[in-house]
């Protein structure tokens, strides 16, 4: 089992900052991958960015340009920076690990999920 732990969630306003953490604990040896997604009221989940435990780095079209996943391998958490924060990225933010091989955005292949953290944007 690998348990996610998010923290970092808030309130700012339009054009702030926020940096979004996961620790994770367990069997973390067995995941390949760490994720963010998102999910607002009424919409569905949808992947933010993704980090292979190798390095690489995905992100969805929302993230581009503006967010930055980064990982800290001893201490097994993962960081989601977002800047330029707008209305639109109010959502809660979850945390998700996954140990098969497959799409990174797809949530589905994700075994693990955090419980949330509330990102709220005011404009």
């Amino acid at each position: 089992q690998v348990q996610l732990v998010e923290s970092g969630g808030g309130a700012v306003q339009a054009g702030g900052s926020l940096t979004l953490s996961c620790a994770a604990s367990g069997y973390t040896y067995s995941t390949n991958c760490m994720a963010w997604f998102r999910q607002a009221p009424g919409k569905e989940r949808e992947g933010v960015a993704g980090i292979y435990r190798g390095g690489t780095k995905y992100y969805g079209d929302s993230a581009k340009g503006r967010f930055t996943i980064s990982q800290d391998n001893a201490k097994n958490t993962v960081y989601l920076q977002m800047n330029s924060l707008k209305p639109e990225d109010t959502a809660m933010y979850y945390c998700a690990a996954k140990r098969v091989v497959g799409d990174w955005s797809n949530e589905h292949n994700y075994s693990y999920w955090g419980q949330g953290t509330q990102v709220t944007v005011s404009s």
